[in-house]
């Protein structure tokens, strides 16, 4: 969140990226609440001073005798002290309502973020092995024909269990997911990871400190409620990503300098109640409820948050880098940055199955597999993580960083569609063969039940 002293001294700032951000937010009320605010805590302090003086005299008063004058002291005493609980119930209210109205502001893009109303106004810094492509077959067939015609994806008994928007990942499939995972582990543990197997629910505290709530709660799944009832600090909620529980691990904690930087990796499933609508782009385990991800978060001295923001992009891309397949890098202007972030580069893997409009000339489409995201001490105010940068001196918010490395389902989908074969089969990315029993090919499975034999009831 941002301090309401930068708010007070930066309205202008504050209202440029309002507009910047496209978030509509009463900015006026909040600059109207802090100044009533600070107003009574300076009539505070002065009736509570005047009081002292007022009661320190009684006494004397009356030891010379003063009995009336000492009446009139004590008369105003009471006066003072029912003036000064007023004022303290209203400037405990109105503290309330700017901490709650804090929550509604977003972050201040970094300067360098280009100015765009939404995602067709990001800029395109890269593209990384797309000039030197495998030869593909003359029509690639998108992944969820192909995963269900090779018997490792199915959707339809998913649904069933779960509803839509959940898969079973069979065979190949699965075996591919968890090589995938323990691929992505095992690279960024060579980077300097230290590894988290965190909780999967998550209080409602923890998606407050990383900026999930109050503004995204109808993205959530709640456990034992109702995403409209009211919820408090202790209700849990399933993980929309690891970025919230290893994020706060550290809530309410003061670091110390040598224990930065600090760079945590995280597995997790997540749940999201993905919106949006049904199509080709959401066809397939491209945008699911359930899905499973690796998640690298990075706690920073400020002055060195930029320099680390390069480095987490670097390492997220090495994951493409190793699987040889061909991505881009995209920045996100400031109508696309996302309510928590400073500065943020989308990393996108090409996956040729579907043209979309939005994709290369040679067909096919862009996926995000990663945001790499530099929240400053956004996150880290509302979070309560500071560290002290000497043993002597006062603690000051960390900066925390984050990025996906990677989502597995989008990587799913780009190695069968990238490596498929014109018999139907996928060759498994050179990388990833030692975590496949060295496995080359994937060849599907057998179907199982009446549905195998395309019987009617």
């Amino acid at each position: 969140m941002l301090s309401r002293q930068f708010v007070r001294e930066n309205p202008e700032t504050v209202r440029e990226a309002l507009d910047n951000k496209g978030v509509d937010v009463d900015l006026d009320r909040i600059l109207e609440v802090d100044d009533e605010w600070r107003d009574l805590k300076a009539e505070g302090d002065d009736l509570r001073h005047e009081r002292n003086e007022v009661s320190s005299k009684i006494g004397q008063l009356k030891q010379e005798g003063k009995e009336e004058e000492a009446e009139e002291a004590i008369e105003r005493s009471s006066e003072l002290k029912e003036r000064i609980e007023e004022v303290e119930e209203r400037a405990d209210d109105l503290e309330a309502e700017l901490e709650e109205r804090l929550l509604e502001l977003p972050q201040i893009p970094h300067e360098s973020v280009p100015v765009g109303e939404d995602e067709s106004e990001n800029v395109e810094r890269r593209r990384e092995l797309f000039d030197d492509r495998r030869d593909l077959p003359e029509d690639v067939v998108p992944h969820y024909d192909l995963g269900e015609e090779l018997d490792i994806l199915d959707f339809e008994r998913g649904a069933k269990v779960s509803g839509g928007g959940f898969y079973f990942a069979k065979g190949d499939g699965a075996r591919l997911e968890h090589a995938l995972v323990q691929f992505m582990l095992d690279v960024h543990r060579e980077q300097d990871y230290v590894d988290v197997f965190p909780p999967i629910p998550v209080n409602s505290a923890s998606m407050r400190g990383t900026g999930q709530f109050p503004k995204f709660t109808e993205d959530a799944y709640r456990l034992g409620g109702s995403n409209e009832e009211e919820y408090d600090d202790d209700d849990l909620w399933l993980l929309p990503t690891a970025e919230v529980p290893v994020t706060n691990m550290y809530r309410d904690e003061i670091l110390l300098s040598e224990d930065l930087p600090l760079k945590h990796q995280a597995y997790s499933p997540n749940f999201r109640r993905e919106a949006g609508e049904h199509g080709t782009e959401t066809r397939g385990i491209v945008r699911v409820h359930q899905f499973n991800k690796v998640e690298m978060v990075n706690f920073v001295e400020p002055e060195e948050s930029y320099e680390r923001f390069e480095g987490l992009v670097a390492e997220a891309e090495e994951v493409l880098q190793r699987l040889e397949l061909p991505y881009r890098i995209l920045e996100m202007c400031t109508g696309d940055l996302g309510f928590t972030q400073a500065k943020k580069y989308d990393l996108e893997v090409w996956a040729p199955g579907d043209d979309m409009e939005d994709g290369p000339a040679v067909g096919g489409r862009w996926l995000e597999v990663s945001s790499v995201s530099n929240f400053e001490d956004f996150q880290a105010r509302r979070a309560g993580i500071q560290y002290r940068p000497e043993k002597h001196e006062s603690a000051e918010y960390v900066h925390t960083l984050n990025g996906s490395g990677l989502a597995v389902p989008r990587i799913v989908v780009a190695i069968l569609e990238y490596y498929q074969n014109e018999d139907g089969t996928v060759d498994v990315p050179e990388a990833l063969q030692p975590y496949m029993g060295g496995q080359e090919v994937i060849e599907g499975g057998e179907k199982v039940g009446e549905s195998a034999l395309g019987a009617q009831d």
